[in-house]
């Protein structure tokens, strides 16, 4: 066999192989059985979009009832009631964790606009580089 006929089934056996893997098709029996990764932008969108509402209503309706508690807590202290101490403990300890919560919704809101973003990006570059694949493959041909 010559050198020009083993190269020309190299060849072959080389776009064969790049062509199944392209198709899906696993070349040494195992693999992902053929399936995408799929994630649906709209469904990452819509969460994200709910999460910012959360966080909007959250801010404004927490505000209200810290702003309550702690003119409870005054009028409380005014009256010298011993209790009004233990309301503004209430409304301090309300105040962390409403601002903690506020905090994740916002991660979990900005979170999901980054990956959906980046999620298109990274379709992008994979679209790109089957191109290019398949372009080499023609060209191998």
């Amino acid at each position: 066999m010559t050198f020009e006929q083993e190269w020309a089934e190299l060849r072959e056996a080389a776009a064969k192989r790049t062509a199944m893997q392209i198709n899906g098709i696993p070349t040494d029996g195992g693999g992902g059985g053929g399936k995408d990764l799929v994630v649906n932008r709209d469904d990452l969108g819509a969460i994200g979009n709910d999460a910012y509402d959360l966080l909007g209503r959250l801010a404004k309706e927490g505000d209200i009832a810290r702003s309550s508690t702690f003119d409870a807590a005054t009028a409380l202290t005014n009256g010298n009631f011993v209790s009004g101490s233990s309301v503004l403990k209430v409304h301090d300890l309300w105040q962390t964790h409403l601002k903690t919560l506020l905090d994740a919704c916002a991660r979990i809101s900005n979170h999901l606009d980054y990956s959906k973003a980046q999620h298109a990006k990274d379709e992008a570059k994979v679209e790109g580089d089957l191109t290019r694949v398949s372009v080499l493959t023609e060209y191998m041909k």
